[in-house]
């Protein structure tokens, strides 16, 4: 190859490996550097199964390529001329032969891990003038042979030459040319498999004269320019928009690359007694074990993906070609048996011989995960903990989400598109403010909340809703952390929305939506559609929550419980809820949690007339005022903490004291201040001036947490009493031990947890002498500052359990705001600045070194020391994987998160192990 470089001391020994023949170089072990489709084609080589000879040019050619300027290593030339006699020596054909049938190759892609679609194929290469010719005598079969030259001219073309739409056009550019052609000759369209020999030649003509006027270049004539330029464009595409985007998508490094496979071609498109077709060995929509695919006779594999044509499903293939469908079933059983697991294949008919092109572990649903796993544990294919390995943690999700009906879906009108942000479907009467969103709903209306963004204030009708909706925000906003929480269906920064407050109207690309009027959202694709489409509510959740199915007429059910309880079996760390009511409590414990990792008490203080007291005890000006009002909070903090602990029924709970700066419980319009003062008979100018007093210029470094039980102790002492008198009075009640674990917020400073810590102490012996009678808790911190990382030690002098606050140690350890983030963030993601959504995935380099940090010193000090995490990154499957890993004791996330994180807890353990 020309574009050559003499860095010898950077290549690998060996950079090509073959395949055909009954042998291979290499085998399917070696994904790394042969790509998914170069190790597994090596695999099926090795076992006999008949597929094409080729062979696979190196992942790490690829990286030396990137890091070389384009270019390639000096022996890839003749590394490459020798993989072609390889094939021409299997085949009996010669490359670029113009006296006989020429060996014709494909060249495509293949990264280690499957992209489907997302890098660039070349079919056909080889053919030109003189070797169109010779294959046409060959076979005897022209209108194959010129069919074949016009495919490989167009894909050429495209992926090679770069000949695609000019500004204005609408259609791609050969695409025209082939439709021009059709109704000049035919006048309608017709098959592409219905044109003639003469069809295709006169294409070919126009296709050249096409590439010469877009590109400035004639078509290359030679094999093995073409071959050349058709390797470096599948190189090149490893960095194309949509092979990044997917890679962010997915996670796949850049620094991986994709290899290249150069295989012989085999034909679908001779004649009737050929075709293509991709095919499943189990149905990955359902995880039914049952043959399942497409194919399509007289055509190539791309006529197939491409949809030009309409398939056939692969059981027709029974009756039109027997022999060959018989022959596929063995294969698929074969496949099962050897790779142990659902295989998507690719494979060719040509003149009724069966040909494999390529196999790979089949993308899957939830649900097809789920059954797959399962029943090839039964069929003895895998053991259970490599079921549990084998499901992504992050499809749990499909099985509880509700989904919108195939038919309403159909019909319903797209009007924006925003975040995924809690998954499922919901369809509600919108409303644009919590209360109105409340009394909806208490008449029975299902609900949307929409807003700009929200608020703790907001959370009354957000558990009203079936939904929420937000202009503004990502998917670690206030509104996402909720809905997942609650298990609601949540779409953020959906920033089409023009929502008027005043109006009651939300203005959306043409369309008008008052108040009242329906609305539906997708929160597993962000996507918003006009009007109600109707949704059911999945299996496993009609069993566990709603009680509504038995667990025996669900078989989704029954294999979610099969893999729990294996999960069970593996785990190490256990998976605990973040819960604020008995009802999340109760869902978060059917889904398997262990106990409560977070309760926000702040958001108790907005249930019923809570919030006067509450107003009340921030307007107070004399200290006495403000503990007479914030004393009214105490019965209902007790309610609520002894409706939880019974539900926890003697599992853990750990409650986090005041949180959120005061500002956020008063009022901000002048009109809502309007009325607080005539409620409280107070003057209006003195709420003004109270909030503009508490005005923050930076709310989330300001006066909260701790900050706010050493400014105001009597905060800090109601809820302890709370919390001691509620645990004391469940143990007896229920009969059942209760050990509170009292956290202390945003502490940055040993004796700030001091000075707390000895509050409490105070209140509980109080507590304990009014009572007659002691118990156990707990008193310990969130390490949610760097400061408190790095002196972890120091504090856990005094904590007995540290939990990681890891929204905020993001937020703090980065200098990023979660919700003002959304402005660059994307672009970091895409020049790999960071990897992933720091909010949505613990930054393990820099913020996964604080923790490490924190957990050694802190276990220094105290050997037992109790670490969790409570940050919604408890919910994500490579974060519960990196806390595994850092030995926390549990990870704590939402209640419908739970499954997830104990899949991924489970199969971190049996990673490690």
């Amino acid at each position: 190859m020309s574009n050559t470089t003499c860095a010898c001391s950077a290549t690998p020994d060996k950079i090509v490996y073959s395949f055909g023949g009954g042998t291979a170089d290499g085998n399917g072990t070696m994904k790394n550097l042969l790509g998914g489709k170069g190790a597994n084609l090596a695999e099926m080589a090795r076992i006999g199964l008949p597929v094409p000879p080729g062979f696979t040019i190196t992942t790490e050619v690829c990286t030396y390529y990137y890091a070389h300027g384009r270019t390639y290593p000096c022996t890839l030339d003749n590394d490459i001329k020798a993989g072609i006699a390889k094939m021409e020596e299997i085949v009996g054909n010669k490359f670029g032969d113009t006296k006989a049938m020429p060996l014709l190759v494909s060249v495509r892609s293949g990264a280690r891990e499957s992209m489907p679609g997302m890098m660039d194929t070349i079919l056909n290469l080889g053919l030109n003038d003189e070797t169109v010719v010779a294959m046409a005598d060959a076979t005897q079969n022209p209108r194959f042979a010129w069919d074949c030259y016009r495919r490989f001219i167009q894909m050429y073309g495209d992926v090679v030459l770069g000949v695609q739409k000019l500004p204005g056009e609408d259609h791609e550019p050969f695409e025209t040319v082939i439709e021009n052609l059709k109704h000049e000759r035919y006048g309608k369209d017709i098959l592409d498999s219905d044109m003639t020999a003469e069809d295709s030649q006169e294409l070919v003509k126009r296709f050249k004269a096409l590439v010469a006027e877009r590109t400035g270049h004639e078509f290359p004539v030679c094999p093995w320019e073409q071959l050349q330029g058709a390797i470096g464009a599948v190189f090149g595409s490893w960095n194309n928009d949509r092979a990044n985007v997917y890679r962010q998508k997915y996670g796949i490094p850049s620094e991986w690359g994709t290899a290249v496979n150069v295989q012989a071609m085999v034909f679908g498109n001779t004649g009737d007694e050929s075709g293509s077709g991709v095919a499943f060995t189990r149905n990955p929509a359902s995880g039914e074990n049952v043959f399942y695919g497409e194919f399509l006779m007289n055509a190539q594999g791309e006529d197939v993906v491409a949809g030009v044509r309409t398939p056939d499903p692969v059981a027709e293939l029974a009756n039109v070609m027997p022999a060959a469908h018989a022959t596929l079933s063995e294969i698929r059983q074969t496949l099962e048996q050897h790779f142990h697991d659902m295989q998507d294949f690719e494979f060719t008919i040509q003149d009724r011989k069966v040909w494999m092109l390529q196999t790979r572990n089949g993308k899957r649903t939830g649900v097809a995960a789920f059954r797959i796993a399962c029943e090839m544990v039964e069929e003895g294919l895998i053991d259970w903990q490599t079921a549990v390995k084998r499901i992504p943690a992050d499809q749990v999700d499909q099985l509880l989400t509700p989904i919108f009906s195939g038919n309403a879906i159909k019909e319903a009108k797209q009007i924006a598109h925003g975040l995924p942000a809690g998954p499922g479907a919901a369809s509600g009467r919108v409303y644009l403010n919590a209360e109105r969103c409340v009394e909806a709903a208490d008449r029975g209306e299902k609900v949307l909340l929409v807003r700009l963004e929200t608020s703790p204030e907001d959370l009354r009708g957000m558990i009203a809703a079936e939904g929420i909706l937000t202009a503004r925000g990502g998917v670690s906003s206030h509104a996402a952390l909720v809905a997942r929480q609650m298990g609601k269906v949540c779409v953020c920064g959906a920033d089409a929305l023009n929502i008027d407050y005043a109006a009651r109207t939300i203005t959306v690309n043409g369309e008008t939506v008052k108040e009242g009027d329906y609305l539906s959202i997708d929160g597993t694709t962000g996507l918003v559609y006009l009007g109600k489409v109707d949704t059911a509510p999945s299996e496993i959740i009609q069993v566990l929550i709603d009680k509504t199915l038995a667990p025996e007429q669900s078989r989704a059910y029954q294999n979610f419980a099969k893999l729990m309880d294996w999960c069970s079996q593996a785990t190490r760390m256990s998976v605990r809820t973040n819960a604020d009511s008995p009802s999340q409590a109760e869902a978060a414990i059917a889904f398997g949690a262990t106990g409560i990792g977070l309760c926000r008490t702040e958001h108790m203080f907005f249930e019923g007339d809570r919030i006067d007291f509450v107003r009340q005890m921030i307007l107070a000006t004399k200290k006495v005022d403000r503990v007479a009002a914030i004393n009214k909070l105490l019965p209902f903090q007790k309610s609520d903490f002894k409706g939880i602990f019974k539900a926890l029924k003697g599992l853990p709970a750990t409650v986090r004291l005041l949180d959120p700066p005061l500002h956020e419980f008063l009022p901000q319009t002048k009109e809502q201040q309007r009325d607080l003062a005539e409620k409280f008979e107070l003057r209006v100018e003195d709420i003004m001036r109270r909030v503009s007093e508490l005005h923050e210029f930076n709310p989330m470094l300001g006066h909260r947490g701790c900050r706010l039980g050493i400014a105001y102790p009597e905060i800090t002492e109601m809820q302890a009493r709370a919390i001691i008198e509620a645990a004391i009075e469940v143990t007896e009640e229920e009969g059942f031990e209760v050990v509170p674990e009292i956290m202390v917020p945003l502490v940055a400073f040993k004796k700030e947890l001091d000075i707390q810590k000895a509050v409490i102490d105070k209140v509980a012996a109080q507590v304990f002498e009014e009572k007659g009678k002691t118990i156990k808790y707990l008193v310990g911190t969130m390490i949610e500052i760097p400061r408190a990382a790095v002196t972890a030690d120091q504090i856990a002098e005094t904590a007995e359990f540290f939990s990681f606050g890891t929204n905020d140690l993001t937020q703090t350890g980065l200098g990023m705001s979660r919700d003002d983030s959304g402005a660059f963030l994307p672009k970091y993601q895409d020049l790999e600045i960071v990897k992933t959504n720091v909010f949505a995935s613990i930054d393990q380099e820099g913020v996964g070194k604080l923790m490490e940090i924190a957990v050694e010193l802190g276990r220094k000090t105290r050997p037992d020391i109790k670490l969790g995490i409570c940050g919604e990154h408890g919910g994500d499957p490579a974060s519960v994987k990196f806390c595994n890993k850092l030995g926390l004791t549990y990870v704590s996330c939402s209640p419908y998160r739970v499954p997830t994180a104990r899949l991924a807890a489970a199969q971190a353990a049996l990673e490690q192990a």
